[in-house]
């Protein structure tokens, strides 16, 4: 069994996930499908290539954790792995991310969210379901704020699924567990690191809500995502994490700090062969906050209802555009890597698809590997900055250079 291999037979099949389970055949998610491909793995080949991933030097940590999550980039191709144990013993689960710059165009998600990025500070809430592209998402919009606005952008993820290119914004990316011990430490350290954007990459203890809502409420614009299904689940699920003796004060809190939230999930269109983002949009209107200050989250449907002057969008409006939507951005193998949007081929924004081939996702050139020295661009931007590629590893690596 090879990790690198599988990996390159997941990106040719257009997989979005590989599961790997000690005596298991490989299953792959394929348009949303779990797919069975190949003969059972062995469970001392998966402890091997656990071994190869994690490193000696984190070795201990998942033998006491029983799991590790990181982030790295194998067979050219952006991934997000999570070992694990199981009664099996050994298992992956690996996310295939795309390699290439998210933009709203080419997530195919409704211009209106590019409103969103305007504001100077107040909190975005990106909800959805596990594996409903909200981390893509919320990348397209910190790439939107990099490629239109000089902002100071600080990142906390774990791990990091994304690499920014810094384009007009200074980014600063910081992944939990190698730059930094918790997002709670990594929060408090943003807030003295004058920030202009702020995004948390997971919003589930208590602590990090409360200090993402702090960190919205002194003058920064904060995106974090939440696991829920609509709006008003997520706005209910960040109140309902308090003690209820607090809780009053959160809604307020959060009524105070409120632009928008966004829920989304995917849903595979035949016609384009591809994967697609709906999305459910909350602005924070005088109406919508009150309900969310007096608790009264069962009224936000109403108001997503009659909201459209707004820019609100409810799931069965926002399906409504989708069907009436004549441009689509089709990924296809032979795409420039990383092009920007305003030099980007006009083919790539194609009419109703009926008649095209469609291929595989774009593909990025590997980033260098950990240690190595990032190679400098041989192109400057509008700005006339020189491009810096990001590269992986953090203080360890940096260390061992020396």
């Amino acid at each position: 069994m090879n990790l690198e291999s599988l990996i390159a037979v997941a990106k040719e099949q257009g997989a979005s996930d590989l599961h790997l389970e000690s005596g298991l055949p490989p299953a792959f998610r394929i348009r949303g499908t779990l797919r069975t491909i190949g003969e059972p793995v062995a469970g001392k080949d998966l402890l091997e290539a656990a071994r190869h991933v994690i490193g000696p030097n984190h070795w201990q940590e998942f033998l006491d954790r029983r799991s590790f999550d990181l982030s790295s980039t194998i067979h050219g191709v952006r991934c997000r792995i999570n070992v694990l144990t199981s009664s099996r013993g050994v298992g992956f689960a690996v996310r295939l991310l795309s390699s290439a710059q998210v933009t709203i165009d080419h997530l195919n998600l409704h211009p209106d969210l590019r409103r969103l990025i305007h504001n100077p500070h107040g909190l975005i809430l990106m909800s959805g379901p596990t594996g409903s592209g909200k981390t893509s998402t919320l990348a397209a919009l910190i790439q939107e704020i990099n490629l239109c606005d000089s902002r100071h952008i600080v990142t906390v993820e774990s791990p990091i699924e994304y690499f920014f290119r810094p384009r007009k914004a200074f980014i600063r990316q910081r992944e939990v567990g190698r730059d930094t011990p918790s997002f709670e430490q990594a929060l408090l350290d943003s807030l003295r690191e004058d920030p202009d954007v702020l995004m948390v990459g997971e919003m589930r203890e208590p602590q990090v809500m409360r200090l993402t809502l702090n960190a919205a409420e002194t003058g920064h614009l904060v995106l974090a995502t939440v696991h829920s299904s609509t709006c008003a689940e997520a706005l209910q699920r960040v109140v309902s994490a308090f003690p209820a003796e607090i809780q009053s004060a959160v809604r307020a809190q959060l009524a105070d700090c409120l632009l928008a939230v966004v829920s989304q999930r995917l849903r595979y269109r035949p016609d384009l062969q591809i994967r697609v983002p709906e999305c459910e949009i909350l602005m924070a209107t005088h109406a919508v906050k009150a309900f969310v200050r007096q608790g009264d989250f069962f009224k936000i449907a109403s108001a997503l209802e009659i909201g459209a002057e707004s820019g609100m969008w409810s799931f069965q409006r926002y399906q409504t555009w989708m069907g009436k939507r004549t441009n689509w951005f089709i990924p296809r193998s032979e795409e420039p890597p990383d092009t920007e949007p305003d030099q980007a081929d006009s083919s790539a924004i194609l009419p109703p698809p009926s008649k095209l081939p469609v291929s595989g996702s774009p593909s990025d050139p590997p980033l260098p590997a950990p240690g190595s020295r990032p190679a400098l661009r041989g192109k400057s931007d509008a700005a006339g900055l020189i491009e810096i590629e990001p590269h992986e590893g953090g203080l360890e690596d940096l260390l061992k250079k020396f």
